[in-house]
């Protein structure tokens, strides 16, 4: 279904409502009109938006109307494109995948969950008519498994909500682990036909993630280090291995899977990241698995980036 329906190979537009200093140089021009056009020449079918919270709502919980607007513009310019988008909020109010945000309550919080619902609530009214453009991607990278109950009925009560205004758009749910594909088999059955399960997959962290400054002090990862993708020792098998549990989970719920990120940092020479591009994808191919690749421009793994020159024709056509 997500092959069919504009969803099933994407890139990410990371850092320009999400993951930036929000100042209106950033959101004007990070990412504009002709990015879209050239994503549609590389044979994109859809980007995944990320947008932070308070782009879009307030201290107070009201939403913003300029940053809902950037959203519309966003998705006029896929429209124009031919292109899908799958909208991902990456950030909520009380909680954020990185630490180091120290954004915490989330799963606690009554008066935080009614902002992210409110959140939800809007943008189902607000594209109810465009439900076959959208796919709705609930929250980027829930962190520990403790939260996974609260995370459960939250969705739940989210889903229910925005069923309400758009009975028809497709709605993206992950599990803890920052999404991690491991977790997939412990998410509930869909609540209908239209929800897919997410996952993330960087794995493995020491090759894709080599010298990111951001994974200094996480166990058993040493930032110096610097691995081949030949000395990963990564071939198919590996990614099946990693994927079979979801793989399964969502043949026994009747769902499909979508991998929302993956990529190789820039420290690793392009060259080089094509080994891991061309594993990971076979894999993709082989199972179906719809994906949005990490990112578009800078953020550490750009695609569109000078680097990545020499080797983005040979790396487009194996996406």
């Amino acid at each position: 279904m997500l092959k069919e329906s504009g969803f099933y190979k994407g890139i990410n537009l990371g850092g320009w409502l999400s993951q930036c200093d929000y100042s209106e140089d950033r959101l004007n021009s990070f990412i504009t009109e002709k990015d879209f056009a050239v994503i549609a020449s590389w044979g994109f079918d859809h980007v995944r938006l990320p947008v932070d919270y308070n782009v879009i709502q307030d201290a107070q919980g009201s939403m913003i109307e300029e940053g809902l607007a950037r959203v519309d513009a966003a998705l006029e310019c896929c429209e124009k494109n031919g292109l899908h988008m799958v909208l991902d909020l990456h950030k909520t109010p009380g909680f954020s995948f990185d630490p180091q945000e120290k954004e915490l309550g989330f799963f606690r919080s009554e008066a935080d969950q009614q902002r992210f619902y409110s959140i939800w609530e809007c943008f189902a009214a607000r594209y109810a008519d465009r439900s076959e453009l959208l796919m709705f991607d609930l929250l980027n990278e829930i962190t520990e498994p403790s939260y996974l109950e609260d995370w459960i009925r939250i969705s739940a009560e989210c889903i229910r909500r925005i069923r309400c205004f758009a009975p028809d758009v497709r709605i993206l749910i992950g599990s803890y682990h920052h999404n991690a594909v491991s977790a997939v088999k412990d998410l509930p059955a869909p609540a209908d036909d239209r929800v897919f399960y997410s996952f993330h997959c960087y794995d493995p962290h020491t090759y894709t993630h080599q010298g990111a400054y951001w994974m200094s002090g996480v166990e058993g990862f040493d930032v110096d280090a610097r691995v081949s993708f030949r000395d990963t020792g990564v071939t198919p098998a590996f990614f099946e291995e990693l994927f079979a549990s979801a793989f399964e989970k969502a043949q026994a719920e009747g769902t499909e899977l979508y991998c929302g990120e993956y990529g190789v940092i820039d420290i690793v020479p392009p060259e080089d990241a094509l080994g891991w591009f061309r594993t990971i994808h076979e894999v993709f191919e082989k199972y179906g698995i719809a994906r949005s690749v990490w990112t578009y421009r800078e953020m550490d793994f750009g695609l569109a980036d000078t680097r990545m020159d020499t080797v983005r024709k040979e790396l487009l056509s194996c996406l």
